[in-house]
């Protein structure tokens, strides 16, 4: 069975902490591994091999992570990983059936999100072989979580009830209930009735009726193709026509942007399940959340006696540290406290406080659905503050701001052994490369000379230059740019290792 874990979206909901360039699911919320990483360890106990959907800009932080995994083979075991490669995204449908077309029709296939957190990994891997055997009988399997409360933002499955099974959850029957319909997000007194219903159906010792529509699926690839090319025929053609003229580059294929754009934009629950008559639902109490808010992140962390909870997110091993920059609380309760630095909160109660190095959101616990509009009115401002934080993850290494004013920015550069940045050339700026450890092998123009630690060198703006690390430690160099204007779009790429634009 392959694992397709998708990775699109930019958690806007949790901004300023998940961004478009640093997504919640590569955000490590918990400990030192993200969202995505558990994703990959708990799929890798029933699946053979993962197939990885992901937009072009985010693909290295997925492949950053399975190495960093897979550097401790105590942990997991290295699976097969294959990529496919969005230039734009056109929601689920497309991005399920491009990896689809890419497997043999009979291969099994479990579609996870990569930005869900799973509590009862056993109780998950049980409902996922109950999956797969409905998938293998030619089934389109999703699965319906549990509902605890009447919750309003998640759209609800509702299940034909199946009066001969048992248990809260349906933990012991052995295969899933027919779908009747799927609900719209709905108003708290519709979920109210939803969760009444079910507690009827359940003091009776009978399967439920309304469950959480969790985006989780399994089914046949040939089987999910053929039911959307019957119920979504414009879909299924772009999406033919578009893998017909894909690139492949070792274990990676990647979707021309013009193709890509053509496709329809629709999720695979109006396109496919919604329209089936050939899905089952099975039921999965299995503590799933998909940490869409901060409210549900608070929910999901250690409290202490006063009902806080705190996080520190930081690249740094020393600030991943618990005790590290614990906040201090006096007469303060119900807080989340998120930040890199000693936060002290008095006399203020059910906040949600995010600290982040160039953002700071400040809200009442209840209204982190909110957090949306605020992104919407900075993009409406062309603020870069959705898009990505102070320190940005490239595929050769990282750049951190550390100054910017009118005319000049200075930069911190990290880049890997081993990588380069593309050939380029800036019209707005030239730039002063100062190299604090390791070697840097620098072209300028026509020229390629060493730069060693305490030694600088100088690029002039218009000049076609390239910086790379061919030695076995990082190299670490500050960067002072030096322009009218100093923008991370100024960039003319003209070769590039990462095939960006």
């Amino acid at each position: 069975m392959t694992n397709i874990i998708l990775c699109g979206g930019s958690g806007t909901r949790l901004w300023p902490l998940s961004r478009t360039l640093m997504p919640k699911q590569f955000v490590k919320l918990f400990g030192n591994e993200s969202l995505f990483q558990k994703t990959v360890t708990r799929n890798q106990k029933a699946c053979d091999r993962q197939f990885i959907v992901s937009n072009a800009e985010q693909y290295f932080l997925a492949v950053d992570q399975i190495e960093e995994l897979n550097q401790n083979q105590s942990r997991i075991t290295s699976h097969e990983s294959r990529y496919l490669l969005e230039p734009v995204g056109r929601n689920t449908a497309p991005a399920i059936a491009l990896a689809c077309m890419a497997l043999d029709p009979e291969e099994t296939v479990l579609v996870t999100p990569s930005d869900h957190l799973i509590k009862d990994e056993n109780a998950y891997l049980e409902a996922v072989a109950k999956a797969k055997a409905l998938a293998e009988q030619g089934s389109l399997v999703t699965f319906g979580i549990t509902p605890h409360y009447p919750e309003t933002g998640f759209g609800y499955i509702q299940a034909e009830p199946d009066m001969s099974a048992t248990g809260y959850g349906l933990r012991a029957t052995t295969g899933g209930l027919d779908v009747v319909s799927f609900k719209e997000k709905p108003d708290l007194k519709t979920a109210e009735g939803y969760l009444a219903e079910n507690v009827t159906l359940s003091t009776q010792h009978l399967a439920l009726k309304y469950y959480w529509n969790s985006g989780m699926f399994c089914f046949k690839a040939g089987i999910f193709l053929d039911e959307l090319q019957k119920h979504a025929p414009e879909i299924y053609e772009a999406c033919k026509k578009a893998f017909d003229q894909k690139k492949i580059q070792h274990s990676t294929l990647r979707i021309q942007h013009s193709q890509m754009e053509s496709i329809p934009s629709e999720s695979i629950d109006y396109a496919v399940m919604e329209k089936s008559d050939n899905v089952k639902v099975v039921p999965a109490d299995i503590g799933w959340s998909d940490l869409g808010s901060f409210d549900a992140l608070y929910e999901e962390l250690p409290k202490d006696e006063h009902s806080n909870s705190s996080l520190v997110i930081s690249d740094s091993k020393k600030e991943q540290n618990p005790n590290h920059h614990l906040p201090i609380t006096d007469h303060a309760t119900g807080n989340l406290i998120i930040s890199n630095k000693q936060v002290a909160v008095v006399n203020v109660d059910d906040l949600l406080i995010v600290d982040t190095a160039d953002a700071l959101l400040i809200s009442r616990k209840g209204s982190s659905q909110k957090v949306k509009e605020v992104v919407t009115q900075l993009k409406e401002r062309n603020s870069e503050l959705p898009n990505i934080h102070v320190t940005a993850h490239r595929p050769w290494g990282t750049y951190t701001i550390l100054d910017e004013s009118n005319g000049y920015k200075v930069k911190r550069i990290v880049v890997k052994p081993g990588k380069r940045l593309s050939l380029q050339k800036h019209f707005h700026r030239s730039e002063h490369w100062i190299v604090v450890s390791g070697t840097a092998t620098v072209t300028c123009g026509d020229k390629e000379y060493l730069v060693r630690a305490n030694e600088s060198t100088y690029i002039p703006m218009g000049e076609i230059h390239r910086l790379e690390n061919v030695g076995r430690i990082p190299l670490v160099m500050i960067e002072a740019q030096v322009g009218e204007y100093v923008g991370e779009d100024d960039i003319v790429r003209l070769s590039d290792d990462y095939q960006r634009t």
